[in-house]
């Protein structure tokens, strides 16, 4: 059975599969912890504002991303908790071998026994 921890990276890594997610998860991670302004990102990206938020709502579904009101503008942030837990997960067991790795389903359980 596929884990929680794998299920959630699988979602963040297919969401950071698109490059302009990839390119915005980029800025805000070199924003660092104060962030970015919407029109700042759109500065940095030659997309149209609907597209930018249309990439910035799949990076929240996921929980890599997340948002704050200041007035009139929005401040988007990386949520460094989950993009830790993302990269500790993909890292965790770093040059331990094949030997001991845990069996892993990987699909739809049902589908296991159709091959």
């Amino acid at each position: 059975m596929i884990d929680d921890r794998l299920e959630a990276t699988a979602r963040c890594l297919g969401e950071l599969g698109h490059p302009v997610r990839l390119a915005v998860f980029r800025l805000l991670v070199r924003a660092g912890p104060e962030g970015a302004v919407v029109g700042d990102l759109l500065r940095h990206v030659d997309i149209p504002k609907s597209t930018l938020s249309h990439h910035l709502q799949h990076l929240i579904m996921v929980g890599l991303v997340h948002q704050k009101r200041e007035g009139r503008s929005l401040r988007c942030f990386v949520d460094t908790k989950e993009a830790k837990a993302m990269l500790d997960y993909l890292l965790e067991e770093c040059c331990q071998g094949l030997t001991d790795a845990p069996a892993c389903v990987v699909g739809d359980p049902a589908d296991q026994g159709a091959a």
